[in-house]
C-alpha cells in the first residue's frame, strides 16, 4: 500500500535534498576521505572547517556507497546492520559498551554515551544519515547538531515518540482516537483523574519506559503515590510527568506499522496481531486473524496519516488496544524498527529493517507484502536453558522451514534473546511450529 504525502525532512513543507553516497562523485557529492583525514566539508567540533581534494580515479565501486549511522546496540540495530549488507551500505554504531548485541556484528563501531552531545556530534560527522535504535537520545541534542547533520526521523518527529504527554495531545488534537488522558504533576491531579473517570485507571511516565517497566494499573486513590515514588524527576534532560489514561478493557492488541521516506513516499504492512505478558510482546501474528479488509486499511490509513502529519522519516509502529464495541484507540508510537515487525523479515517481501534503511536514504521503498497466508513471530525470552546454539539442533531436525534469529545476548530470565517465524498456508499449523521451536529454545522440554 503507497500513499503519496508531504515532501519533507522534519515537518510538512521543507524537503531536503537527499544524502548523497560516499564516493558518489555526482555534484553536490562528497568523496570519502583518505586515511587519516576528516571528509570533505564536514562541520569539526571545533568549528574549524577543511577542504580535501581526493584524485580522481582513487575510489573503487565499494567505496560508492551510503553510511547510515545508528544510535544505541540493541537486536534493533543488529538486524538493521544484517539488511545493510545486502544493500551495500556502510553501517556505523555508536554503542553504549562492548560486546553488546549489534557490537558483535558491526566492524564500525564506536563505544560511547550517547547522552553526551559531543560524543554524538563526532559520531554523525562520519556518516550521511543518523538513525536509532531506541528513542532515549536526548532531543534537544540532536537539534543541535544542526543543518549539517540529516537526522532522520527529525527531532521534531521524534519527540512524539519520546515524550507520551506530547503525544497524546498531538494526536487528539489530530482527531485520532486515544484514551481520554491528563497530564499530572501531583497525586492530587492523577486522584482527581481517578475520581473523575473511575478506577482502574493506567498511570506511566511522560519519558523512559518500555515492556511494562513506567507503567501502572491503579485500583483506588489509596496507589496514586506510587508512580510518583517511582518515577525519576528527568530524563535525557527533560522533566518527567505522569500521564494519566482511562483504563482500556481491550479485547485484543494490534500493530500498524508503516513507513515513510522523506519525500513522502510510504508503505504499509499488513496489521498484526500482538500478545504481551506483562507488558512484553510474546508473539505477533500477521494479518490479524478476523479483521476484515475495509478495517484493516482504515487502521493503516491511520498510521500513514500519523507518519504524514508528525513528519516520521523510516519506520512508524503504531501499537493499537481494540475494544470489543470495535473501537480502536491508539496506545503507543515508535519511530524505529519495531518488536512487531520482526515477522517481516521472513515473511514480507521487503523487511521493516531494509525499509527503514531506505527510507532514511531516501530510496524507492521496497513492497511490504506477505510471503505466505499466515506468519507468526514468537519471541525466544530467556529461560531454563543457556544453550541456545545446543537447542538449534532439535529446532532444526524438527521443521526445516522454521526460522531462527538468536541476538547473541547473554540469557537471563524475561530478556528477549532472539525470536523464531512461521509461515504457512495454515494458521494453526503456523501457530504450533513457532510455539514449539521458541518454547524449546526457552528450555521447555515438553514443548
Amino acid at each position: 500500500m503507497r500513499h503519496a504525502g508531504a515532501r519533507d525532512r522534519g515537518g510538512p513543507t521543507a524537503r531536503p535534498a537527499r544524502p548523497a553516497p560516499r564516493g558518489a562523485g555526482a555534484r553536490g557529492h562528497q568523496q570519502p576521505a583518505l586515511p587519516g583525514q576528516r571528509r570533505p566539508g564536514r562541520r569539526c567540533l571545533g568549528g574549524e572547517q577543511r577542504r580535501l581534494a581526493v584524485p580522481a580515479g582513487t575510489l573503487s565501486a565499494v567505496d560508492r556507497r551510503y553510511s547510515v549511522g545508528i544510535v544505541g546496540g540493541g537486536q534493533l540495530a543488529r538486524m538493521m546492520h544484517q539488511a545493510g549488507v545486502g544493500l551495500g551500505i556502510d553501517v556505523h554504531l555508536l554503542a553504549e559498551a562492548q560486546g553488546t548485541s549489534a557490537a558483535q556484528v558491526i566492524a564500525n563501531t564506536v563505544v560511547g554515551d550517547y547522552t553526551e552531545f559531543d560524543t554524538l556530534a563526532r559520531f554523525a560527522q562520519d556518516v550521511d544519515v543518523l538513525t536509532f535504535d531506541h528513542e532515549h537520545v536526548p532531543t534537544r541534542h540532536l537539534r543541535q547538531l544542526g543543518d549539517g547533520v540529516e537526522v532522520r526521523p527529525g527531532p521534531d518527529a521524534l519527540a512524539h515518540a519520546q515524550d507520551k504527554a506530547l503525544m497524546r495531545e498531538r494526536l487528539t488534537s489530530m482527531g485520532i482516537p486515544c484514551p481520554q488522558f491528563s497530564v499530572c504533576r501531583t497525586p492530587e491531579d492523577l486522584a482527581a483523574f481517578g475520581e473523575r473517570m473511575g478506577w482502574p485507571v493506567i498511570a506511566k511516565t511522560s519519558r523512559g519506559g518500555y515492556d511494562g517497566k513506567g507503567v501502572w494499573k491503579l485500583n483506588g486513590p489509596d496507589q496514586v503515590g506510587e508512580p510518583f515514588a517511582a518515577k525519576p524527576e528527568t530524563s535525557a534532560g527533560e522533566e518527567v510527568v505522569i500521564v494519566a489514561e482511562e483504563f482500556i478493557d481491550f479485547t485484543r492488541e494490534l500493530s500498524a506499522i508503516v513507513v515513510r521516506s522523506p519525500s513522502g513516499q510510504a508503505v504499509a504492512y499488513p496489521i498484526s496481531e500482538t500478545t504481551q505478558t506483562d507488558g512484553v510482546c510474546v508473539e505477533t501474528i500477521t494479518p490479524a486473524p478476523g479483521l476484515d479488509g475495509h478495517a484493516a486499511a482504515e487502521l493503516q490509513a491511520m498510521a500513514l496519516r500519523i507518519a504524514g502529519e508528525l513528519g516520521v522519516v523510516g519506520v512508524l509502529a503504531v501499537e493499537l488496544m481494540a475494544e470489543d464495541s470495535g473501537r480502536v484507540v491508539v496506545n503507543e508510537l515508535a519511530m524505529r524498527p519495531h518488536n512487531t515487525g520482526h515477522w517481516s523479515i521472513d515473511g514480507a517481501l521487503t523487511s521493516q529493517f531494509e525499509n527503514h534503511l531506505r527510507a532514511v536514504l531516501d530510496l524507492p521503498l521496497g513492497a511490504p507484502d506477505l510471503r505466505a497466508p499466515h506468519v507468526v513471530m514468537t519471541n525466544v525470552l530467556g529461560g531454563a536453558e543457556p544453550d541456545l546454539t545446543g537447542a538449534l539442533q532439535h529446532v532444526f531436525a524438527r521443521d526445516r522451514a522454521i526460522r531462527v534469529h538468536l541476538y547473541g545476548k547473554e540469557v537471563r530470565a524475561g530478556r528477549k534473546v532472539g525470536h523464531v517465524t512461521a509461515c504457512d498456508n495454515d494458521l494453526e499449523a503456523a501457530l504450533r511450529r513457532a510455539r514449539h521451536a521458541a518454547r524449546y529454545l526457552m528450555g521447555d522440554p515438553n514443548a
